[in-house]
């Protein structure tokens, strides 16, 4: 497998570069400390501190709020999709999480084994700037950690362990 261009939302810039493993992103954000990126080009959501030096190839895995991989086509199949909106750092992001068909938020046992999540038809947006604009991708992976808010049909707490939770309509859940 050929490295990829990859897109990576962190809570300081957004960062396009070419992946220098020649794994799938997925597996790299799953199982190492770090993303190193090779031809990046970093897009500051405010100025870097020391200037444009500050930049850096190796983006540790815990700053990594969401990434996109301009070459992964997989989809989840045998999935029902829930509409999701999330607040992560500096990002509003919406789109749709996979669950299992039947799953009840009640008497899962189960929980999700990464730290990423897949969305599908997802938008993200900067919260405090929505004149901004919004980026679409048809995929992006979340890092469930980094997630503080959740609004959706589903209690998920199981998905998004650290965040507050509303239904879409805005009234509290649970």
């Amino acid at each position: 497998m050929s490295s990829s261009l990859v897109e990576v939302y962190t809570a300081e810039a957004v960062v396009t570069g070419v992946q220098a493993e020649s794994a799938e992103l997925r597996d790299v954000l799953e199982a190492g400390d770090s993303l190193r990126l090779v031809q990046s080009r970093w897009t500051p959501l405010s100025p870097l501190p020391g200037g444009p030096e500050a930049r850096r190839d190796m983006l540790a895995i815990d700053d990594i709020i969401a990434a996109v991989d301009a070459d992964d086509i997989r989809q989840i199949i045998h999935a029902n999709w829930h509409d999701v909106v999330l607040d992560a750092g500096p990002y509003r992001i919406t789109g749709a999480l996979p669950v299992l068909p039947g799953f009840d938020p009640g008497r899962a046992l189960t929980r999700p084994g990464s730290t990423f999540l897949q969305l599908r038809d997802a938008r993200m947006e900067i919260i405090d700037h929505p004149e901004a604009g919004q980026v679409e991708r048809s995929t992006l992976l979340v890092n469930r950690y980094a997630v503080e808010r959740v609004a959706s049909d589903l209690i998920l707490g199981f998905f998004f362990p650290a965040a507050q939770f509303e239904t879409l309509q805005g009234v509290p859940a649970g």
